[in-house]
């Protein structure tokens, strides 16, 4: 990573963390419970404030000893590497679904999970099965101590990483997509060598660990790129671009840019079949993709779904076959749970992951031109450590009433009441604050009508919290009858 501290004689608060989860481990466990146990006593970085975690956190060398451990899954599977700061989820979930439609078995891993921590492995819809997940989680801790002997303290996401690529292996994949989890160059999962490297847009994001420029943390995602591996991106901010060119020549691989090296375009429309959506073209000396139909609203969708049309060529270059009519059929079945994911009715729930000003932003032009509502309520939290007022700034724009609350059990979690501090010095609206996510949702339903829209957003974790809610709460309206 681009930033790195001296801790001196004190040790930093992670390391010592660190080192009463690493005694824990030594217990050994039995069934999924104790392997979900297991693995929660790991540190997660995901959930630390930046300031909390140690830079001897990434480490490749690391990743490679428990892969070498488990007999390298890594070399024996095909994948393709997505790195970026916005539209990795949704992109790979457009791979793979195109993928699985061309009679592909695809291994998936992303994250973060939204509810269930198997989310984040998958072949195709299939989330790992418990038995598999134990099974593999006892073999990752009879080599912890050896491994943490030498390299240090092996983290939740590691755990994961090496999890799915083994996984990946035991059930022959024919080709995973991958997910890189923060930043590229010593992300865990930068151990791959895949068919195809994707780039998506890159955004101010994780500044004290990935760098304070954009520059410097495009320098980070483009660590992913490899000697002779096709390498693609979306159009970014001409400095960013120029470094995702030098990186990738220095990587010994070239660069190709969605509109200028391939073929690109968009347009967005309105039918009965749809309603408002986009559509792309894009065409290259391979394949020729017209006017298909992205499969999940707002218009910055547009560049993701042309980028996984673009993977998809280039593996066909690879010699994967992608019939034009299978990645149309695949493009209409991807699913993608917590981006713009619609409960209920009268009122509406919407949950969407967006986390960063610029997600904001496109969240609410995309409801604003998607949706017709009355009134739109937003349930809101997000990490303390982002762009707390930007990212106000941006649901501003669209909320009508705001609902400030948090996570449970995430450190990094903003406390709603400075929320509310500062959305007052923003915007005169309406707020209130809750304590949770199921008395967020009390106070929005006594503050809407059947035609208004409440919208869940600001963070993966909120949103993950919100949909177990709901899903729960249709458990019991079923059990009722």
């Amino acid at each position: 990573m681009t930033k790195s501290t001296t801790t001196g004689e004190r040790r930093n608060p992670v390391e010592v963390g660190v080192g009463m989860v690493a005694r824990q481990h030594r217990t050994r466990f039995s069934g999924y419970p104790g392997a979900l146990k297991y693995l929660n006593q790991c540190v997660n970085l995901e959930k630390l404030r930046p300031e909390a975690i140690d830079p001897d956190a990434f480490k490749l060398d690391r990743m490679r000893a428990i892969l070498s451990a488990l007999d390298n899954p890594h070399k024996a599977i095909r994948c393709v590497h997505i790195a970026g700061s916005k539209g990795k989820g949704s992109t790979t979930e457009m791979i793979a679904s195109c993928l699985a439609e061309c009679g592909y078995a695809v291994g998936v891993f992303t994250s973060p999970h939204l509810i269930d921590v198997r989310e984040r492995i998958r072949i195709g819809r299939q989330q790992i099965a418990q038995a598999d997940f134990t099974r593999i989680m006892l073999k990752l801790s009879s080599i912890t101590e050896q491994i943490e002997a030498q390299y240090g303290p092996i983290s939740y996401f590691e755990h994961l990483t090496a999890m799915a690529l083994a996984y990946f292996r035991d059930q022959a994949v024919d080709l995973a997509v991958i997910e890189c989890g923060l930043g590229g160059r010593l992300d865990s999962t930068n151990v791959v060598i895949p068919e195809v490297c994707a780039i998506t847009q890159i955004q101010l994001e994780h500044t004290e660990i990935l760098g304070e420029t954009l520059e410097e943390i495009a320098a980070e995602k483009a660590g992913i790129f490899k000697q002779g591996i096709p390498a693609i991106t979306v159009p970014q901010n001409q400095a960013v671009q120029d470094v995702l060119h030098e990186q990738a020549v220095e990587a010994g691989t070239r660069l190709l840019v969605l509109g200028e090296d391939m073929e690109f375009s968009k347009r967005f429309e309105a039918d009965k079949t749809l309603g408002p959506h986009t559509r792309v073209c894009m065409t290259t000396a391979l394949s020729e993709y017209e006017h298909l139909a992205v499969p999940l609203p707002g218009a910055h969708q547009a560049e993701n779904c042309g980028l996984a049309l673009a993977v998809l060529d280039r593996l066909r270059e690879r010699g994967y076959e992608t019939p034009e009519i299978k990645v149309a059929s695949g493009l209409e079945k991807t699913h993608c749970h917590g981006r713009m994911e619609i409960f209920g009715a009268k009122p509406r729930i919407l949950l969407d992951g967006a986390h960063t000003p610029d997600s904001l932003y496109a969240l609410v032009s995309a409801i604003g031109s998607h949706i017709r509502y009355d009134s739109m309520v937003v349930i809101f939290g997000c990490a303390g450590d982002k762009k707390i007022n930007d990212m106000l700034a941006a649901m501003a724009r669209g909320a009508d009433k705001i609902i400030f609350t948090r996570a449970k059990n995430t450190p990094r979690a903003a406390d709603p009441l400075d929320l509310q501090k500062c959305f007052s010095k923003i915007s005169p609206k309406m707020t209130q604050v809750a304590r949770d996510i199921v008395h967020a949702f009390e106070l929005a339903g006594s503050a809407v009508s059947r035609d208004d829209l409440v919208c869940v957003t600001g963070s993966f974790y909120l949103v993950g919290e919100a949909r177990s809610e709901l899903l729960e709460r249709k458990k019991r309206r079923d059990r009722r009858g």
